[in-house]
């Protein structure tokens, strides 16, 4: 708990002035003897902080301290008897708010400006004393009309003065500019709350306007310092005080709104003084590791359900989204007050309880809510159904407010209520936009406890870049967005697929699930199942429609899970996941919650290769399901198919069949079987051009059936090496380029055939001029040649985040009789260099690859690679595969470490 302590006594403590003149009077030097004092006087406070003391007094025991600080010193000087003079401190500084490193902005204000050069020196000196006591001291020198004239001009040097108060000197002077900015009408008020407004909403478009960033900053992040500071400057200027219950008093804000704002800012004052203390200087980013350290800092314990530093950042989350909606609320209303209306209001009515008013939805009486509860939910679902509402209008946002607690067990069972909440998911244009705001204004939640318990949630990872509730809604946006004609081009498939499915809510539902029992331990996937099966029945759904939601949330990292760590080219692979899945309809909603799940847990994770995998998945099983699972053809078929395709392609060229077929007979079946048609026959073509020249051939192309989906294919056929594909990974490394699969096939008794799908560091693929091409060609060609393994990539140095997230390298080998070969699945930090380390493992203990899955997730990798012994067995010997694991990890692990 949180004490509350008088500080009149501390605050003696913090600066004994007697002592300290005393101290002077005997020869102390005075550098030493401050730089002393400020260091004691951050401990004393920072002893009070680690003691839970209220950091409210806090931060203003501090700026007494510096008052104290500053005035002390400024009197030593010969101005301070002098009426043209006076030191003033502006900023936070002027509003009495200090954290342990925040800037102590000061002016040295001057009756007039010749004054300037008369303390020139005595000004120097001052300021030079003051950094060399290490105070990080912001200032400005400016006499009375420099100030009126700068101010006038600028909107920052004005607000500055809003708050500014005088230390030591001529009170007076600070008055002359304020009544003389006044008398000018210097930032009317009209003007300063526009530009006010402007420029928060400028910095909230700067930080993307989401209050979920993994690092937020707390001071300028939507929901932070800067917003709150914001109302209390419009205030100052328009009602002459920044003090919150003034606000209270002229109706502004309510008691409870008070209280809420005041926790709010105090939490994050808390975490700011933290921040310092703990980095001994400015801190305002919430960086992982100073999350972890504070976390520990502030009591908080991991337990089995969720980590120490998830509980902390979940509370700043909620405080940061109740702050963001005072915010608004208060805005508006000032709005309202300051800028008014030239005209008369355009009121349209809509119903008995809501009415626009200048395009802003409001109840019609302050009793809608209380007698008519449904109204709670018809407001989200009339905005829904009306593009042209802009928002609803503050005081109604209030009603709903204190509302809230009209939504109980027996509301959420109304069937007027259930009703509505489902016209709502079933709107055809601004569903998920509603469904924010229902969740700011607190109406989601208390409509649906399970979706208040992730609010806030984090996943402290790089891989999940929002938390579980922005990541939800971001699922369900990225639903609708499919219908877009822009979108389209982009998602063909799930775009054509979304139009057709026979209730897409069903879609909506699971994505409002899928996620929904995260941070409560054990199996988020059955558990959200059970969520969403009671959520169907109680808003009416049939069994049919309960199941298949169920079905989905409990199945919804399926496909994605098949795509990226199986081997999707294997029949038996897509025989079993096609009887997973059961039929056409449960695979068309599962592969668009699959997609949009993908895009909205991390942008930079869906990229051609992504895209490619899930077509191919999605297309292949919707094969099996309407050929008949035990109709799909086997392997043999399935290579008998793809070879006549191939030479069907190759038909107009003027390559002889029996030609095209010598080349295909010593080729590696597996070969037929893992490619399409259309490469074969493209990589036989030219292959056959390349039959006169001597060392490797490089084919090079950027391919796929739509632009979503065109990646950079390169072809290699060389000389067999066990030190081949180590040599291209290094490569690929060199080159700054990601390589998302690996294939290598036996072209015949001399020559392998790879087969790399690479993307650039963007996930884009290669801008393939004709002299890019050329250079990469003969740049693969010279690694494709050599004989023995070249010298690793330069280690690249660990970023922080990197360091900060390395984990232990997890492996595990698994052997199914089902499967041509052994499959290693590796788990670890990623970190460049890490495809040739894992080939030269392979080379050293002679274990042939045959096919590789390259996942990054975040700062993680999983990677898959389907291997085997020289001789093309599986490993089953356990003192092998003992060893291979244990030599990977510790190759992997010490790159991490470095």
């Amino acid at each position: 708990m949180t004490r509350s302590v008088k500080t009149s006594n501390k605050r003696d403590k913090l600066f004994p002035e007697a002592e300290i003149s005393y101290s002077l009077q005997q020869g102390e030097p005075p550098i030493s003897l401050y730089k002393k004092l400020i260091q004691e006087a951050r401990e004393t406070l920072n002893d009070r902080f680690r003691n839970q003391e209220n950091v409210e007094g806090l931060v203003k025991d501090y700026s007494w301290f510096i008052d104290k600080l500053l005035t002390h010193i400024w009197s030593s000087y010969p101005w301070h008897h002098s009426t043209e003079i006076a030191l003033v401190a502006v900023g936070g500084y002027g509003r009495g708010e200090l954290h342990p490193y925040s800037d102590i902005d000061i002016q040295i204000l001057l009756q007039n400006e010749q004054d300037t050069q008369k303390y020139a020196q005595d000004i120097t000196n001052f300021l030079t004393f003051l950094w060399d006591i290490n105070l990080e001291v912001g200032q400005s020198v400016r006499s009375i009309s420099t100030n009126i004239s700068e101010a006038t001009a600028d909107i920052t040097i004005f607000t500055a003065l809003l708050e500014a108060r005088t230390l030591f000197g001529n009170s007076l002077l600070l008055e002359q500019v304020m009544t003389r900015l006044n008398q000018r009408h210097a930032w009317a008020h009209k003007k300063f709350f526009s530009a006010k407004r402007n420029e928060q909403q400028e910095r909230h478009n700067k930080h993307e306007d989401v209050d979920y960033s993994l690092e937020p900053n707390i001071k300028v992040s939507p929901g932070g310092l800067r917003d709150i500071q914001t109302i209390a400057w419009i205030a100052r200027h328009y009602f002459g005080t920044g003090d919150f219950d003034a606000l209270v008093r002229r109706g502004f804000l309510q008691k409870d709104e008070y209280q809420e704002l005041l926790r709010g800012r105090n939490f994050l004052w808390k975490v700011r003084y933290g921040l310092h203390m703990l980095n001994k200087r400015r801190e305002d980013r919430l960086l992982f590791d100073n999350q972890h350290k504070l976390a520990e800092l502030f009591g908080y314990i991991n337990d089995s359900k969720s980590l120490a530093i998830e509980k902390l950042m979940k509370k700043y989350y909620q405080s940061v989204q109740s702050l963001h909606l005072l915010n608004d609320v208060l805005l508006q209303l000032f709005d309202e007050e300051i800028l008014g209306t030239e005209v008369a209001d355009r009121i349209k009515p809509i119903n008995k309880r809501f009415q626009l008013r200048n395009n802003y939805i409001e109840a019609c009486h302050s009793r809608v809510f209380a007698e008519t509860p449904m109204a709670l939910i018809e407001i989200f679902m009339l905005m829904a159904q009306d593009p042209e509402i802009q928002g609803v209008r503050a005081a109604t946002i209030r009603l709903i407010r204190n509302n809230l607690v009209l939504i109980n067990g027996a509301y959420r069972k109304d069937v007027r209520n259930t009703s509505l909440f489902m016209e709502l998911l079933r709107s055809p244009a601004l569903m998920v936009g509603r469904l924010r705001k229902m969740k700011l204004y607190g109406v989601l939640s208390a409509y649906l406890p399970e979706f208040g318990r992730i609010i806030g949630q984090m996943q402290h990872d790089l891989f999940h870049i929002y938390t579980v509730d922005d990541h939800t809604l971001q699922v369900m946006e990225n639903m609708r967005r499919l219908f877009r004609p822009d979108v389209a081009p982009n998602f063909p498939v799930a775009s054509e697929i979304i139009k057709h499915l026979p209730k897409v809510e069903l879609l909506y539902i699971a994505g409002l699930y899928h996620d929904i029992a995260k941070g409560r331990g054990g199996d988020h996937s059955k558990l959200g199942k059970t969520d969403a099966e009671k959520f169907c029945r109680r808003h009416g759904l049939g069994s049919w429609d309960t199941r298949l939601v169920s079905w989905l949330v409990e199945n919804h990292l399926l496909m994605s899970g098949i795509a990226q760590r199986e081997d999707i080219d294997d029949p038996e692979v897509i025989k079993d996941f096609a009887g997973k899945i059961g039929d056409q309809t449960r695979l068309d909603y599962l592969y668009v919650l699959t997609v949009a799940d993908i895009n909205g847990t991390n942008p930079s994770l869906w990229n051609a290769w992504r895209a490619s995998l899930l077509r191919k998945l999605y297309m292949l099983s919707k094969r099996a399901l309407s050929q008949g699972i035990d109709r799909f053809p086997d392997r043999e078929q399935r290579i008998k198919d793809t070879q006549k395709e191939a030479l069907e392609l190759l038909k107009d060229s003027h390559h002889e069949r029996k030609t095209i077929q010598q080349l295909w007979r010593p080729v590696e079946s597996d070969y037929f079987l893992r490619e399409s048609p259309e490469l074969v026959a493209w990589t036989t073509k030219h292959l056959l051009e390349y039959s006169s020249r001597e060392g490797p051939a490089v084919l090079i192309r950027n391919a796929g059936e739509n632009r979503s989906e065109v990646a950079t294919e390169i072809i290699i056929k060389a000389k067999s090496s066990p030190y081949l594909f180590a040599n291209m990974t290094n490569a690929f490394e060199r080159l700054n380029l990601n390589i998302h699969n690996a294939q290598m096939y036996r072209a015949n008794s001399e020559d392998t055939l790879l087969i790399f799908m690479v993307l650039e560091a963007d996930g884009l693929p290669l801008q393939l001029t004709s002299v890019k091409l050329d250079s990469l060609q003969k740049q693969l060609e010279n690694y494709a040649c050599a004989e023995t393994a070249l010298p690793p990539t330069p280690q690249v140095p660990v970023t922080r985040k990197q360091r900060y997230f390395s984990r232990n390298t997890k492996t595990e080998l698994t052997n199914n009789d089902e499967q041509a070969y052994t499959v290693l699945e590796v788990l670890c930090s990623d970190r460049p260099g890490l495809l040739a380390t894992l080939a030269r493992v392979f080379i050293d203990m002679d274990i042939t690859l045959h096919n590789a899955k390259i996942t990054t997730l975040g700062e993680n990798v999983e990677d898959v690679f389907f291997i085997s012994t020289a001789d093309n067995q599986h490993i089953r010997e356990p003192a092998l595969a003992s060893a291979l694991q244990q030599r990977i990890r510790q190759e992997i692990d010490a790159m991490i470490s470095q």
